[in-house]
Order: structure tokens, then C-alpha cells, then sequence
């Protein structure tokens, strides 16, 4: 059997929990006021861990990343909402920290990626408010790699996985697209060029959403001015200011580093897409800049 049929079925134990006992509450619980979409391995973690420290959030109840519109939409709406806080919790906030807009919500990478997913939020949230974090795509594609290495998922070197990835991901989202109950392993852990096609996934996300839905944000920022770009998500979504005392960097690694042949070639696979996103966002990214040569 393939790792990606093993994972499927070694669903966490506190998911199915949730799933039986919360489920019955589910008409108690509201639907998430926000989404970290993405990018895998781009600071998203970090983010949603800031943000569950502001007094006027509450976090999804077992997990950072629920994953209800890529892999797990099978599930229903009623599984989806056991993910977060009851109204009743919700309002013993707002008495406790006397905040009036207390809000929940979750980051499930892969959504910014997943062909289906921007459809079907847009279905079941449409007033939602996402935030897309991006990173150099050079690093972001080893760090992905690096990270399915570590969970058995790549056996492949990295200059094999990415010699291979065309053929890996060949017509895989468009099989996805015709049959929604599909599941595609390799798009999901092997799309370590693909998910670094910023411009694409942007241009796709905003055909379901207005431009002033989504927040984008460069990784690089987020840990050099973290109080400045985490005030910047609050006022995204209507929060008040907060400052925290730390910004710690989660789920940081290091990794040995990649030869200059595979990082040039990278560069160079990634060069139209960060000038199509650079003029979308109308300046400089960080990767690109002068600083960053």
C-alpha cells in the first residue's frame, strides 16, 4: 500500500473525537470569521499561534489546520464545525476580556493550492477574510522537501523530486477537478515547484473573492517586523491593536544547504511568476530585492 492511502486512513485521534462528540454541538458553533490559506512551510504556524494570543480570538478547538476544503470535505458541515468554539464561548469571552468582536478561525496550508477549495469556501464562507502568507520560493521548496523527508513521505534526493515532480503531478489537478472525491498524494506532498507559482494560485483564489478579501504577506516581513506585520493583520481583521511580549519562530529547522546549481535553477523557474506577483502586490519582494542577491 502507498504512504498516501496509509495517511488517509491513520486519521489523529483527536480529529475522530471531535467528530463524535462534537459533532452533535455543531449547531452551536460558529463557522471560522478568518482562514490562513497558505503557503505550506511559509510561516503559517507562527502566524496562527500570534493570532490565538490576542484576547479577541479564539482558536479552532483541537487543531491549527482543519483541512475541511482540500482533503477533508467529505466529512460535512456540521464535522466542520465541531472544529471551533460554541456561541456560548464565544460570549463568555467577549464578558471576560470586554471585547466586542471576538472571532475564530484556522490555517490549512494546502487551500491556497487545492483546486477545489477556493470554490468551495466561497460557498460555505463568502464574506471570509484570508490570509495568504508567502515565502522565497527557492527556500520554501527545499523546506517542503525537507519536511516530507522527515515524514517518510520522500525517498527521492531533492534534485531527483524536483526532475520528477512534471511527471508526479501530471494530471493530477485536473483529475481532482473531475472527480472531487479524488485524492491526489503527489499534489499534496510532492508540488514543491507548483506551490511556489504564487501568481497562479493568486489569480485562481481571486475568481471566488474580492482583492480586499485576501491579505497577502511575505514570510521574510513577518519575522523581521513581527509587531508591525502582526498589527497589520488586526487591522485586516478588524481587531484592536495588540502587541505580544515574543514573536517566536515556530516550526523552525536547519537544513543542509542546497548546491548553487539546483538554487539557480530554481531562481530561474520562479523568475516570471515573481515578477507577475511584484506587480500585483506593486513592490519589491523581499527574495528578489537588492538585499536579498
Amino acid at each position: 500500500m502507498s504512504a498516501g492511502p496509509v495517511r488517509r486512513m491513520a486519521r489523529p485521534t483527536a480529529k475522530k473525537l471531535a467528530r463524535h462528540v462534537a459533532v452533535p454541538t455543531a449547531g452551536i458553533r460558529s463557522l471560522p470569521d478568518f482562514l490562513i490559506v497558505g503557503a505550506q512551510r511559509g510561516g503559517t504556524t507562527s502566524l496562527y499561534r500570534y493570532l490565538a494570543r490576542h484576547p479577541a480570538v479564539v482558536p479552532a478547538v483541537l487543531n491549527k489546520g482543519v483541512h475541511y476544503f482540500d482533503t477533508g470535505f467529505d466529512h460535512g458541515i456540521d464535522w466542520y464545525r465541531s472544529h471551533f468554539p460554541s456561541d456560548l464561548y464565544r460570549a463568555y469571552v467577549r464578558r471576560r476580556t470586554g471585547v466586542s468582536n471576538v472571532i475564530t478561525g484556522e490555517g490549512s496550508p494546502y487551500y491556497i493550492f487545492h483546486p477545489l477549495a477556493p470554490s468551495r469556501i466561497a460557498e460555505v464562507l463568502p464574506n471570509n477574510r484570508s490570509i495568504l502568507v508567502l515565502r522565497d520560493p527557492v527556500a520554501r521548496a527545499y523546506s517542503h522537501y525537507q519536511h516530507e523527508v522527515a515524514r517518510g513521505f520522500e525517498t527521492l534526493s531533492f534534485d531527483e523530486a524536483l526532475e520528477r515532480e512534471d511527471e508526479r503531478l501530471a494530471g493530477e489537478e485536473s483529475r481532482m477537478i473531475e472527480d472531487p472525491t479524488y485524492y491526489s498524494f503527489s499534489h499534496q506532498h510532492h508540488s514543491y515547484v507548483a506551490r511556489g507559482m504564487y501568481m497562479d494560485q493568486i489569480e485562481r483564489w481571486l475568481r471566488f473573492f474580492p482583492r480586499e478579501q485576501l491579505l497577502v504577506l511575505e514570510a521574510e516581513a513577518l519575522f523581521a517586523q513581527p509587531d508591525a506585520t502582526f498589527r497589520e493583520v488586526l487591522r485586516f481583521l478588524g481587531l484592536q491593536e495588540h502587541s505580544l511580549e515574543a514573536y517566536e519562530k515556530m516550526n523552525a529547522h536547519t537544513y543542509g544547504s542546497m548546491s548553487e546549481r539546483t538554487k539557480s535553477f530554481l531562481r530561474a523557474r520562479f523568475e516570471e511568476s515573481n515578477r507577475r506577483l511584484s506587480v500585483f502586490l506593486g513592490r519589491e519582494l523581499a527574495w528578489t530585492g537588492s538585499s536579498a542577491r
